[in-house]
């Protein structure tokens, strides 16, 4: 039977099998303002996380 000849490491390992489980972004629509984004995000639009504000945006 044939075998490797050498151990494959465990990071060369990982690294091959990273691409196996990808998928979309999963995206939401923001109640208030309509935008769409990611979850877990800050919207950089308007500074909101979760109801939120965490950052200060000045308006143009």
């Amino acid at each position: 039977m044939p075998h490797p000849k050498r151990k494959i490491s465990k990071t060369r390992r990982d690294k091959r099998r990273t691409h196996d489980n990808l998928e979309f972004k999963q995206l939401f629509k923001d109640p208030k303002s309509g935008d769409i984004s990611q979850f877990h995000r800050v919207n950089m639009e308007t500074g909101m996380y979760r109801g939120v504000q965490v950052i200060d945006v000045k308006k143009k």
